[in-house]
């Protein structure tokens, strides 16, 4: 189907004006996964049939994570006449009747609902701005920006808020080579993790040859305590879907694949809808928007593999091969998906570039520190008063995630250790609060970014048993395809677990050092190569609890005297023996 962009634009934004003038209220549930675990599909069950039974005509939406996921299930409300929508937190079946009170009468009944605030231009006596809100007001949403706002699920929502205005006003000028430009000036660097300059990397495959090219979005995502680029797609994924046709048309791309994980129901489905919305309103397919630009989009998913994440790897899993990664040369610009060139972004970074191209490189890149330049998406959790999914300029400090958004440590106990970057990520200590959120600054104090995951742990806990945690993972997720890294994994891990143990052999730590070396220069890709990093960071920032451990055979928090440990060859929980000290053990946490 051909479509003209202005006939689709008008009747988006006549629907809009329809949905938010309307005589009815409308009513936007907050549905994404932390919404879904808080009960919210619920939730919308019994708003729907109480509004029935009240005979309350309303408009009612799923919509995203507005970043405040301690107070899902989320539920705000627009009242007919009204220009501001009210906020109401930790929806339960008891607060709902206050809820549809406020609909009916224009009452709020602070005593029955948890109400969080108000957002829009008309004051609401009584209540204060969700902008004020900390862990709101800290906030810059780019990528996010629709988040919350729009249904996911319907594509005129998303038109009628500014949505593929980027993609015709670039289909318009007929300039690929411009979006390449504008996004290497920018400043865009990759979310994935690497943090890579954007535009550099689409300027690899423009000189690649050939009529078929793929644009890979990689979502996942499985770094333990990070969940933006499902959040994504599971609140606007349409922003995503417009980055990939950018991307493709910068260039000269053919086909698009969202590489997603398997079970991430909501996220796929998602995503499977906006695709076939896309399909319909002629924005996917041959002759998109009237224009001579042909572009297709599927999704491929990938069994429960961390590094199926790893681009080469991904690319082999789409292939239907085991997910391991390749040797390069080739680099995918030249040789990539089915040996076509190829180019891999993460879904954040490709739902930044709508905004970029539309509102220019300028404006994006005076946002941000130093290279670092535009925002992040930070998940916060662990022992966090506030945890959440938060959209904020890089520049501000860890401090300042920690205290001022994330609302501190609960039950007034102290911070300890902060682990960020996922589990090939560092473990820090309270002396980074005054880190910024910059990827040089991250990365010469041994941490990264990544995904944007950061786990908060208050004095109760252990730096050993963190890491060796942080190591489980990795041995457990490494692929095997390299020496280096297979056996490394399991020396390092049987090495941390010896130490919480309080079994440390004379040498361990240097043992350790060597060995990560070691995977370092040999290991294929970043798994291994980085497989060290956990352990690094920790024996910087908390040598005490290591020497502790060693030494006096003690744990200082008592949390690793509190672990049960099965032997390895056991085979039911029942033949748990301590005594038998010459097998080797494993925390039973880890196999549970």
């Amino acid at each position: 189907m051909t479509a003209n962009f202005s006939q689709l634009k008008i009747e988006a934004e006549q629907e809009w004006s329809q949905l938010v003038n309307s005589s009815k209220a409308w009513i936007r549930i907050g549905s994404s996964m932390c919404g879904q675990a808080a009960g919210a599909f619920g939730t919308s069950v019994a708003i729907s049939t109480q509004t029935s039974s009240r005979k309350l005509d309303v408009n009612i939406d799923q919509v995203g994570c507005i970043g405040l996921c301690y107070l899902e299930p989320i539920v705000d409300v627009l009242r007919p006449g009204s220009s501001s929508r009210v906020f109401f937190g930790n929806v339960s079946s008891e607060s709902i009747d206050g809820i549809l009170q406020y609909i009916e009468t224009g009452k709020l009944l602070k005593d029955q609902v948890n109400i969080i605030g108000y957002l829009g231009e008309q004051e609401i006596d009584g209540l204060s701005s969700l902008r004020d809100l900390s862990g709101f007001n800290l906030q810059q949403r780019v990528a996010l920006k629709n988040v919350g706002n729009i249904a996911p699920g319907n594509i005129q929502q998303y038109i009628a808020n500014g949505g593929y205005q980027a993609l015709n006003d670039s289909l318009e000028l007929g300039k690929p080579d411009e979006i390449v430009k504008v996004m290497q000036e920018s400043g865009l660097r990759g979310r994935g993790g690497a943090g890579f300059p954007t535009g550099l990397k689409w300027s690899f495959m423009v000189r690649s040859p050939g009529p078929v090219k793929y644009i890979l979005a990689n979502c996942e995502e499985g770094d333990p305590g990070a969940y933006n680029d499902k959040g994504i797609l599971e609140g606007d994924p349409h922003m995503l879907l417009e980055g990939v046709l950018l991307a493709g048309y910068a260039t000269g791309a053919s086909n698009g694949v969202v590489f997603i994980r398997h079970g991430h129901d909501g996220p796929i489905d998602r995503t499977k809808e906006a695709i076939s919305q896309a399909y319909s309103s002629g924005l996917l397919g041959k002759n998109i928007l009237g224009f001579d630009f042909n572009f297709d989009i599927e999704i491929s998913l990938t069994g429960d593999s961390y590094v199926a994440g790893e681009e080469t790897a991904l690319m082999e899993s789409i292939e239907g091969k085991r997910a391991m990664p390749r040797f390069k040369p080739p680099f995918p610009a030249v040789s990539g998906l089915w040996e076509k060139p190829t180019t891999i972004n993460n879904v954040k970074t490709l739902a930044y570039a709508p905004e970029i191209i539309k509102h220019g490189e300028g404006w994006y890149s005076s946002i941000g520190v130093n290279r670092s330049k535009g925002t992040v998406i930070i998940c916060l959790n662990g022992d966090i008063n506030k945890p959440g999914m938060y959209e904020v300029p890089f520049g501000l400090t860890l401090g300042d995630i920690i205290h001022e958004i994330g609302g501190g440590i609960p039950n007034g106990k102290s911070l300890k250790m902060l682990q960020t970057g996922g589990p090939l990520g560092g473990v820090l200590g309270k002396e980074s609060l005054d880190m910024t959120l910059d990827l040089e600054e991250m990365s010469q104090a041994g941490a990264i970014l990544g995904s944007g995951g950061i786990i908060v742990a208050d004095e109760e806990k252990c730096a050993v048993d963190m890491t060796r945690i942080l190591v489980a993972f990795c041995q457990f997720e490494s692929c095997g395809k390299c020496f280096p890294c297979r056996l490394g994994m399991v020396n390092l891990l049987e090495i941390v677990e010896r130490i919480t143990r309080c079994e440390a052999r004379e040498g361990d730590l240097d043992l350790m050092k060597d060995v990560g070396q070691n995977m370092q220069m040999g290991s294929l890709c970043a798994h291994g190569q980085l497989g060290f990093n956990p352990i690094r960071s920790a024996i910087t920032y908390f040598e005490p609890d290591f020497i502790s451990h060693i030494k006096d055979s003690k744990c200082p928090t008592g949390s690793c005297e509190k672990l049960v440990y099965l032997p390895k060859n056991t085979r039911a929980l029942g033949e748990i023996n301590r005594e038998n000290q010459d097998k080797q053990y494993i925390p039973i946490n880890n196999i549970i």
